[in-house]
Order: C-alpha cells, then sequence, then structure tokens
C-alpha cells in the first residue's frame, strides 16, 4: 500500500498569504486551503501561523510533508524546502484549476501578467506590467481606502455604475489624483469604481493582445475575486479586437500556492529518482 504524500504550497503575496495543503500523486488532489491579509503582521510569523494551521487541521506535522513549497516572496518562508517563481506556479496552479485553459492573467497586488501556457501548464511566454502602474491589485486597494470602501465592497459597487469614468494617469500617483479630482467634481463613487476597475482592464487586456492568446484565459490572483474587476475585463475583452473567453475560477486566489504545492511534488519526486539511481 503506497503512503500519502502531502505537499504544503505558500504563496506570500504584496497583501495576502495564502497556503494549501495537497495530496500529490497521479491525481493530485486539493486538501485544505487558507488565506491570511497581512495587515501591518511579520509576513515571516504568518507564514509559519498558516502552515501551523493547515498541518494541525489535518493531524498532520512538518515531517508528513514531502515538500515544502513558497512562491512569491519567499524568503518570508522559514521552512520552505524550496522556492518557485510565481509566474511558473500561476500557470501551474491555473491548469490544475482549469484543465482546458490556454492563457492565463495574473491580476494580482503589484503587478498583472499575461502568461501563455502548455497544456502541462508550463510558461511558453509572458507579458507583465510595471510596478508603479495603475494597474495593480494595489491601486485599486489604495483608491478604496480613499473613497472609505473596504476592498470587498467594491466589486459590487463597481456593477452598480451608469456612467463610469476612467482616470488618465498611467502612473498611479496621476491616476490617484485625478481620482480626487473626480469626487471634487460630484462623480459618483460607483462610477469612480466602474472606471478603475476598467483602466486596470484596459492595460491588462493590452498585454493580452499583445501575446496573441487562445481561448480560454484563466484569471488568478486576488482581483480575480472581485466581481466588478472580471466584469471589466469581461466589457473590455468583447470591445478588443481579441475574441477569448474569460474563467475566474473559485480559487482564484490560490492558484500561486497550488502551483507552488505541485511543483514541490514534481520536484521532490525526480530528487527521489535521482537517489534511487545513485544507490542502484
Amino acid at each position: 500500500m503506497k503512503q500519502t504524500k502531502y505537499t504544503l504550497g505558500i504563496d506570500v503575496g504584496g497583501s495576502y498569504i495564502k497556503a494549501v495543503l495537497m495530496k500529490y500523486g497521479e491525481s493530485p488532489a486539493l486538501i485544505s486551503k487558507r488565506v491570511e491579509k497581512i495587515r501591518k503582521r511579520n509576513p515571516s510569523q504568518v507564514s509559519d501561523d498558516i502552515i501551523n494551521a493547515l498541518l494541525k487541521q489535518e493531524g498532520l506535522s512538518i515531517d508528513d510533508l514531502a515538500y515544502l513549497a513558497s512562491t512569491g516572496e519567499g524568503e518570508m518562508v522559514k521552512r520552505k524546502t524550496g522556492h518557485f517563481y510565481s509566474m511558473t506556479t500561476h500557470a501551474k496552479g491555473a491548469i490544475f484549476l482549469v484543465p482546458e485553459g490556454k492563457t492565463v492573467v495574473d491580476l494580482g497586488a503589484l503587478y498583472v501578467r499575461a502568461i501563455k501556457i502548455n497544456n502541462e501548464g508550463r510558461v511558453l511566454n509572458y507579458k507583465m506590467t510595471g510596478q508603479c502602474a495603475s494597474g495593480s491589485g494595489q491601486f485599486i486597494e489604495n483608491i478604496s481606502r480613499y473613497l472609505g470602501l473596504a476592498i470587498e465592497e467594491v466589486g459590487d459597487i463597481s456593477l452598480s455604475a451608469t456612467t463610469p469614468e476612467l482616470p488618465s494617469g498611467i502612473c498611479a500617483v496621476l491616476a490617484e489624483t485625478d481620482v480626487i479630482n473626480m469626487v471634487s467634481r460630484g462623480i459618483t463613487t460607483p462610477d469612480i469604481i466602474k472606471g478603475i476597475h476598467l483602466s486596470v482592464a484596459n492595460r491588462s487586456v493590452r498585454l493580452l493582445s499583445s501575446l496573441k492568446p487562445e481561448s480560454p484565459a484563466v484569471l488568478t490572483g486576488g482581483m480575480a475575486l472581485n466581481k466588478g474587476m472580471v466584469q471589466a475585463m469581461v466589457e473590455t475583452i468583447a470591445d478588443s479586437k481579441i475574441d477569448i473567453e474569460v474563467i475566474a475560477p473559485e480559487d482564484a486566489i490560490y492558484a500561486g500556492a497550488i502551483g507552488a504545492a505541485l511543483w514541490g511534488g514534481y520536484r521532490y519526486e525526480k530528487l527521489q529518482k535521482e537517489a534511487s539511481a545513485v544507490i542502484a
């Protein structure tokens, strides 16, 4: 009887830390998951607490893990076995969540990345925004805070807009100045929020277009759980020259952590085979 192999993937992002515990083998399965907003806490301690909570929930210890894989700001994870680049983990996680996926749009806190993948979830090509651009989750969170909104509210509020107004600034600082001017001119909060979502969507779709994407495109990252962001992506793609379906899976925020756990399992098996070859 084969012993169950467990891998744990943890994705340390700009605003949230996400972790998953997976059963690894011929048919990998997601066992449990956990996400925590960092706020003003030490990311290293939050990472450790999440790992402990996941293991305790399943009655496991750290020694039961074949591999503990980090991604994102991986230096914050003290007990990791190894680290994987976040673009490769989001690609692998996306294909796990949506096996028919051909393209990935990682809507993260600091960057937006468009990634072409093969049927194994390996990266073929990619494009990404710059960190200071007004095209990221952090930008939406900053605007939400200025307007007195919780980030969890903005998606639904965006959907109630009637005449959205887009900021003109490419730089986040200039775009935030535009928003201040909108408020002074009496533009409604839903119209401001929808305009912000459309601004991010426009930048994301331009990245997609430059890749000559194949359908469907899988949305990953925290913004993929934002209904307003998903709708803005759908509307912007409909107005563009590309014909592509957009899928936002329920576990989109965990894509990086899932991919890390899967790559960790792959590396574990490779190391085991190499060790067996040496012994033989």
